[in-house]
C-alpha cells in the first residue's frame, strides 16, 4: 500500500507497487495511517514541532489513477465512503504541521490529481505522465470540493478550463507554463531528488509547524468549509 522512510527532518511517503495506485477506502486509510505517525513524530507540544516536511511520491507508472470505480460499481454507498474518506486525508494534510511536495513520478488523475494538489508543492516528471481530470470523458458529475480545491490552487481561468472542460492530459512543461505545478524534472528519481532538495531547502528556514499549519488553513479556508459540507457530485454513470 505505502511506506514510510525518514531521511533527518524529511518523510518520504511512497505509494507501493506497480499497480494504478486506485483510492479505494485501504490505500486512503492506509496513507492517513502514516500522516498520523509523520504528526506524532514532529509534535512537541500543542503549540511547536520540529522543523519537517513531507514528500509524496509512488512506484510505478501512476502516481495515483484516481477513485477504484470498480470497487464503488456495487452501491451508491461506497463512492460516498471513498469520497469522504478522501476529504478526511485531504484534510490532513491541509492541517499537517510542515510543508508538503507532491513528487508526481506517473500519471495522476482525477481524485489522484486532487491528492497530489492537496500538497503545497507539485513536482512532476517531464518523461512521462501527466495530469488529468477525467470525469467530462467518463460521465462524471465533480464534488463541489474537488473545484473548490483547484479554484484555490490554479490561478489561471484558462488553465482551469483546458482541465475541467476541455479533459486535456496536462505534460509536465505545460503544467509549468500553466502555473498549475510548481516545477518539471527528467524522470522520477530527479524529481524525488528536487523535492527532497526542495524539502531540506524549507526545514532550513525552521519555521513552527503549527503556525505554518494554522496560515495554510486560513489560506485554504474555503476548501475546508466544502469539504465539512460533505457535498459530493452526482454520478451520472457508475
Amino acid at each position: 500500500m505505502c511506506t514510510l522512510e525518514r531521511k533527518g527532518n524529511i518523510f518520504i511517503l511512497t505509494l507501493t507497487g506497480p499497480g494504478e495506485h486506485r483510492l479505494n477506502p485501504t490505500l486512503i486509510d492506509s496513507i492517513r495511517s502514516v500522516l498520523n505517525q509523520v504528526r506524532a513524530a514532529v509534535t512537541t507540544t500543542a503549540t511547536s514541532s520540529s522543523p519537517s516536511a513531507l514528500i509524496t511520491t509512488a512506484h510505478g507508472k501512476f502516481f495515483s489513477n484516481g477513485y477504484d470505480l470498480s470497487w464503488a460499481q456495487s452501491s451508491e454507498s461506497r463512492i460516498e465512503l471513498m469520497d469522504a474518506k478522501l476529504r478526511s486525508l485531504v484534510a490532513d494534510l491541509i492541517s499537517l504541521p510542515m510543508p508538503t511536495i507532491a513528487a508526481v513520478s506517473g500519471h495522476a488523475s482525477a481524485a489522484g490529481f486532487i491528492l497530489a494538489l492537496s500538497h503545497d508543492y507539485l513536482l512532476m516528471r517531464r518523461d512521462r505522465g501527466f495530469i488529468y481530470m477525467s470525469e467530462l470523458d467518463i460521465e462524471l458529475l465533480l464534488p463541489r470540493w474537488f473545484l473548490a480545491l483547484i479554484e484555490s490552487k490554479v490561478g489561471s481561468p484558462a488553465a482551469r478550463r483546458d482541465l475541467l472542460l476541455r479533459a486535456d492530459k496536462v505534460k509536465a512543461d505545460v503544467a509549468v507554463a500553466k502555473g498549475i505545478i510548481y516545477s518539471a524534472h527528467d524522470s522520477a528519481e530527479e524529481t524525488v531528488e528536487a523535492a527532497a532538495n526542495l524539502g531540506e531547502e524549507l526545514v532550513r528556514r525552521k519555521w513552527n509547524g503549527h503556525v505554518y499549519a494554522h496560515i495554510r488553513k486560513d489560506l485554504l479556508s474555503d476548501v475546508l468549509d466544502e469539504i465539512r459540507r460533505n457535498t459530493t457530485g452526482t454520478k451520472s454513470r457508475l
